[in-house]
């Protein structure tokens, strides 16, 4: 592979990378504020200019320049290198390119934050983007001195409402365009535009148009600023307070990979952003996803219930012990979910139908819903595939689930999940006279009227692997603690499984999947970016 030199070290490159691609891919940081790896290049921050040096043989590219001379008190003509843009420069064999080594570098760096925050508002206190926002690191990095205009700065407008979820500050905004070349390059929905020149620059809606794509949220996150923020995390946590776990988006078959933010002080959950991954789904997110861990905590299932009362979790697995002491195998049925990983299901699924010798597989999950080119997947069930594959063929559908239970082919029920997809109400009435055990996250059709309901942990609450639509296994990492009573099932099953005399030897989640993988194969974690790497 090629390489070129980066400050002394040699770094490897690609056809067709630029130096801070390659750069990055290695994990060196040029400092930018426009580039983006999934974006066009605009080269219009100026942040990421580095010394190039000149092919052997030839002469460097100088510039006359005037540099103010203190003992002269007088500006004094020189000669430097021209800098260039490490975003638009391709990567070339043997290039000599000096970033932190130069000094010519560093001091365009300097000028350019100078430049960017002399009509700043310097709000940070106030701002959400503290924490978080390159401006502060940079100055520290680059700047670290005070502005030098005297002038009364330029007011911008503040607090304009872009859409249903994004609100826009001009004064802070330094006009990098990420989020112009968004909606046009990702999106697919050119509703914004760079207005006027120089310091009078801002970012604007299209007449007549709003921000209400499916990818609205992508804006904000792209905004390396506090230029653009969202209205549902807007003044909701410090970023500081919050913690970064990685996890799997559970919106739909797509699977996208996120990062999972949460104060450790409440075990909340307070927002998703995208990770990396160039294979599912890149750098972007779409809105239904980042906006998913609002169900963490909404419509909860947090205690067990009996014929509707809570009790204690133990009383209660008890108590469907003794519902399914007698059920005949050839009546007894169970219904996997495509919304939960394939450890609660194999865990259900080897007991109900391995242990207990139920002869009737259904698959349940939240009902389709809209799609398009770019992420989201109409099936709104992130482990349909998973499913599928455990059961070994095709589960019946609910539908064929009620139609069972009105010919009396199925007595008793044990589920798994809430949402029933393809159902109404009027169909659940079917199952009033069939024994039901339901191991559900949230309330839904699966539970209500279930004779025993067990709290069942939710996604970010315990290890787990799905499967997505192009049949890839993504492991979620647990990120807080279960709600409640609530517990992984896999690990209330197996608790139900020793209280009708047929134990599982499931102690952790890695012992669910060697069980998976045929017994004595090694559970491995997938390789994973650090968390919080930049882009």
């Amino acid at each position: 592979m090629p390489t070129f030199k980066l400050d002394g070290l040699d770094v490897p490159f690609e056809q067709g990378d630029t130096i801070i691609k390659a750069a990055q891919r290695v994990g060196i940081d040029i400092p930018h504020y426009c580039w983006h790896p999934g974006l066009s290049v605009a080269a219009n921050c100026r942040m990421c200019l580095v010394e190039i040096g000149p092919p052997p043989g030839r002469k460097p590219l100088m510039l006359d320049v005037f540099e103010w001379d203190r003992d002269r008190q007088d500006y004094v003509q020189q000669r430097k290198p021209k800098l260039q843009p490490a975003c638009q420069q391709a990567a070339v064999e043997g290039l000599d390119v000096r970033s932190q080594t130069s000094d010519h570098a560093k001091r365009a760096r300097a000028a350019v934050q100078e430049l960017l925050l002399l009509n700043h508002p310097v709000d940070c206190p106030i701002c959400d983007q503290a924490g978080e926002c390159r401006l502060q690191d940079y100055w520290l990095e680059h700047g670290t001195r005070k502005k030098r205009m005297l002038d009364e700065r330029v007011r911008k407008p503040k607090a304009v409402v872009f859409g249903p979820t994004i609100v826009y500050d001009a004064e802070r905004c330094i006009v990098c365009t990420r989020c112009v070349r968004f909606v046009e390059e990702v999106a697919k929905d050119p509703c914004l535009a760079k207005r006027e020149r120089g310091n009078l620059s801002e970012i604007v809606l299209s007449p007549g148009r709003q921000l209400d794509n499916a990818y609205t949220l992508m804006t904000e996150y792209v905004c390396p600023v506090g230029a653009l923020t969202a209205q549902d995390f807007r003044f909701k946590a410090r970023v500081w307070f919050l913690r970064s776990q990685r996890s799997v988006c559970v919106g739909c078959a797509t699977g996208c990979n996120n990062f999972a933010d949460y104060d450790p002080r409440n075990q909340t959950v307070y927002r998703y952003r995208p990770r990396e991954n160039m294979q599912v789904n890149r750098y972007w997110m779409c809105d239904e996803g980042m906006l998913d861990y609002q169900r963490i905590h909404q419509g909860r299932v947090e205690t067990a219930l009996v014929s509707g009362k809570p009790v204690a979790r133990d009383k209660a697995i008890q108590k469907a012990a003794k519902l399914l002491d007698g059920a005949r195998p050839e009546t007894l049925a169970v219904v996997l979910s495509a919304e939960h990983s394939n450890e609660d299901n194999y865990a259900l699924l080897t007991l109900v139908q391995g242990k207990l010798g139920a002869s009737q597989v259904f698959i349940a999950g939240r009902p389709d819903g809209e799609g398009d080119d770019v992420l989201r997947d109409k099936d709104k069930n992130p482990n349909r595939a998973g499913v599928v594959a455990l059961a070994g063929a095709a589960p019946h559908s609910v539908g064929d689930l009620f139609k069972a239970v009105e010919s009396g082919k199925v007595t008793h029920l044990v589920s798994l999940g809430s949402e029933a997809f393809g159902s109404t109400a009027d169909d659940f009435k079917a199952l009033a006279n069939v024994t039901r055990i339901a191991f559900a996250t949230h309330k839904g059709p699966l539970t209500s009227g279930a004779d025993v309901v067990l709290p069942a942990g939710s996604w970010v609450e315990s290890e787990g692997t799905f499967v997505n639509k192009k049949g890839l296994h993504q492991q979620a990492e647990r990120v807080i603690s279960a709600v409640g009573d609530a517990r992984p099932a896999w690990k209330l099953v197996s608790e139900l499984a020793a209280a009708v005399g047929k134990p599982l030897d499931f102690k952790r989640v890695r012992d669910v999947q060697r069980s998976m993988l045929g017994g004595d194969a090694p559970v491995t974690r997938p390789s994973e970016k650090p968390l919080g790497a930049p882009v």
